[in-house]
C-alpha cells in the first residue's frame, strides 16, 4: 500500500540560493497528486526531494521535514539509499540500461540492492513488474531483446516496470509523457490510475489536461519573479483547481492567461 507523505516548513537550496521557499504539503496515500506551474517555479525540485535525489547535486540541501509515514527523510540516522527503495523516480525521457535486455532491465534495481534471487523468482519477478506496468504481453516472447529496442512508449512502461519491482511504497514521475505521443501518452495514463490502488503517485506535468484527468489533488507552484524562490501557491483537490480554484494566480495560469 501507499504511504502518506507530510512536506513542512521545506526549503530547498542550490548552494547558497534558495530555489523554493517554505512549502507545506500533505500527499495522500494512493492518490495521484499532480505538481503544475509555470517553468522554473520548482516543481521538479520539490519532487526530487521526496527521494533525496536533489542532493545529489554538489551544494544542494534542504532545511525542514520531509516525513514519510511520520518519519523524516532527512533525519541524520537515514540512509538515502534506502529512502530510494521505498521511494522509486520515473524520469521525464524513458532511460532503459542500453547494454541490458528488457529482463534484465527490470531486475537492474533489485540487484543493485544485493538482492540474490533464484532463477524462477527473478521470473516471477519479471512477469508481475511488466504486468503491473501493462507491458508484460507485448513483450513476453522478447524479454532477453534489449531494452533499448522498444518503442518510446513501451521504454517508458518498462522504466516504470523497473520502478516498481523493488516493491517501492511512493512513485515519483517527472514529467513521464513529455517525450511521448498520444497513444503512447494515453497507455502511461492508464496506467497510473491502475498503479494508485498499489502507490502514492506524485507527478510534475506541463499538461494540463493530464493533471485534469489523472490527479485527485493538484499542487500549483509559482513565483514571483525570475531570480526569486519558487513557491506553493495554491493546492486543492483536482475538480475544485481546474473549475473553480479559490487563488486568482491559479485561477490566471489554468486559463491560460499567463505561464
Amino acid at each position: 500500500m501507499g504511504q502518506r507523505i507530510d512536506v513542512n516548513h521545506e526549503n530547498i537550496y542550490y548552494g547558497d540560493f534558495l530555489a523554493v521557499e517554505d512549502v507545506n504539503i500533505n500527499i495522500e496515500p494512493n492518490k495521484v497528486t499532480s505538481f503544475i506551474g509555470p517553468s522554473g517555479c520548482g516543481k521538479s525540485t520539490v519532487l526530487r526531494t521526496l527521494d533525496r535525489m536533489h542532493e545529489i547535486i554538489p551544494g544542494a540541501h534542504v532545511e525542514g521535514e520531509v516525513l514519510l509515514e511520520g518519519k523524516n527523510l532527512y533525519d541524520k540516522d537515514v540512509d538515502p539509499v534506502a529512502v530510494r527503495r521505498d521511494v522509486g523516480m520515473v524520469f521525464q525521457r524513458p532511460n532503459p540500461f542500453p547494454t541490458m535486455s528488457i529482463r534484465e532491465n527490470v531486475l537492474a534495481g533489485v540487484r543493485l540492492n544485493n538482492h540474490h534471487l533464484a532463477k524462477s523468482d527473478a521470473d516471477d519477478l519479471v512477469e508481475w513488474a511488466l504486468r503491473g506496468a501493462n507491458l508484460w504481453e507485448e513483450v513476453k516472447d522478447r524479454l532477453d531483446n534489449p531494452g533499448i529496442g522498444l518503442s518510446g512508449g513501451q521504454q517508458q512502461r518498462l522504466c516504470i516496470a523497473r520502478a516498481v519491482a523493488v516493491h517501492p511504497q511512493v512513485l515519483l514521475m517527472d514529467e513521464p509523457c513529455s517525450a511521448l505521443d498520444p497513444i503512447s501518452t494515453l497507455a502511461v495514463e492508464d496506467l497510473i490510475n491502475e498503479l494508485k490502488s498499489d502507490y502514492t503517485i506524485v507527478i510534475v506535468t506541463h499538461n494540463m489536461q493530464q493533471a485534469a484527468r489523472i490527479a485527485d489533488y493538484t499542487a500549483f507552484f509559482n513565483l514571483k519573479a525570475v531570480g526569486q524562490p519558487g513557491h506553493l501557491e495554491y493546492f486543492a483537490d483536482t475538480i475544485t483547481m481546474f473549475n473553480n480554484p479559490q487563488n486568482e494566480e491559479a485561477e490566471r495560469y489554468i486559463s491560460g492567461r499567463f505561464g
